[in-house]
């Protein structure tokens, strides 16, 4: 199986011109590992990106970690290869490292990333993932990517998936929304207990509805304690948690604080798990010290930030979905529990 780096660089919202040079930026801080989607649009320059640091030598293509996601649009068993050799032709990768499922819920098929109703509510499409799953298993068996995964998915939704019959590939990680004001305490232990790691978007948190995270008192006062950032306070929250992170950021100071540059370089030759019957190597290159790596937040810090949880969501795309939807969310669903 194979191993996602704890700390990764997310790439949403992250715009066409500016992405580029904040991953040239990001490679050159330490950062390997790679969060892309489809649905973000800039894949191409997140590639160029790559292709301009393995052109210059500082990293090998084996050295990174490169995640993207199959878009709600794409969810029929017939378009999930086509979709993922869109990404991996945008990207200029012959292979993916991970590819997600990026929510639960299939929409209408069609050049439209949200196709709407004339009530503004998403067109669902008559596709079960359980179905999507298979396709994307075969993604793997080709070797067009390495493992494969979920997104958004809520405790109900991914206990279906890890019980589905004939599973061959479990899924290595369930991303979500998680931050001190959306802990989802409750979806990291299921997904945790069930083999299962947890990967958290807007880990920082951002600002909606006049509620900025960064600036709450209990982040502002364990940041002064440790001299660190609050970001960095946030993002060792959830490295203490086995969480991993992908903060997005296109500013080169920002991600230059969230991983630190300079120190030493080393490194590790790693064993994946055994694969489809076969082992495999891989190398991985620990170039720096992450300095979110080299203290530790006390037992009482972490419960003073896991009291912040406030159930807040600030990514709200399961309001457009309809309830009539077959993954519309239960009552104890995504937009309660995870979604995440």
């Amino acid at each position: 199986m194979e191993k996602i780096p704890a700390l990764g660089l997310g790439t949403w919202k992250a715009a066409p011109g500016e992405v580029t040079e904040a991953v040239k930026v990001a490679i050159d801080a330490g950062f390997r590992h790679f969060d892309c989607a489809y649905l973000y649009h800039n894949e191409s320059e997140v590639g160029a990106g790559i292709q301009c640091k393995i052109k210059e030598g500082v990293v090998t293509r084996q050295d990174l970690f490169v995640v993207s996601k199959l878009w709600c649009t794409r969810h029929e068993k017939s378009l999930v290869k086509a979709a993922c050799t869109k990404s991996l032709k945008a990207l200029k990768l012959d292979y993916l490292d991970l590819y997600l499922m990026h929510w639960p819920m299939g929409f209408k098929p069609g050049e439209e990333d949200l196709p709407l109703d004339r009530n503004g509510m998403v067109l669902p499409s008559d596709t079960d993932f359980l179905d999507t799953w298979e396709a994307m298993e075969d993604l793997v068996v080709t070797g067009l990517v390495r493992a494969i995964g979920v997104s958004n998915f809520n405790h109900q939704q991914l206990e279906r998936l890890l019980n589905k019959p004939n599973l061959r590939f479990k899924p290595l990680t369930n991303q979500v929304e998680c931050h001190p004001y959306l802990t989802q305490k409750s979806l990291i232990n299921f997904c945790q207990s069930r083999d299962v790691t947890v990967t958290a978007y807007r880990p920082l948190g951002g600002s909606s509805e006049g509620v900025a995270l960064l600036d709450d008192p209990v982040i502002q006062r364990i940041a002064q304690k440790y001299n660190r950032s609050p970001a960095q306070i946030v993002i060792r929250f959830q490295i203490q948690r086995n969480v991993i992170v992908i903060p997005k950021s296109v500013t080169p100071t920002r991600i230059r604080e969230n991983i630190q540059e300079r120190v030493w370089r080393s490194a590790l030759q790693a064993t994946c798990a055994q694969r489809d019957g076969h082992w495999a190597d891989f190398t991985v290159n620990v170039l720096f010290w992450v300095q979110v790596f080299d203290f530790e937040l006390s037992e009482r810090d972490m419960n003073d930030i896991l009291d912040l949880d406030r159930n807040f969501r600030m990514c709200t795309l399961p309001t457009l979905i309809k309830p009539s939807h077959k993954a519309f969310p239960s009552e104890d669903g995504p937009l309660n529990e995870s979604q995440d």
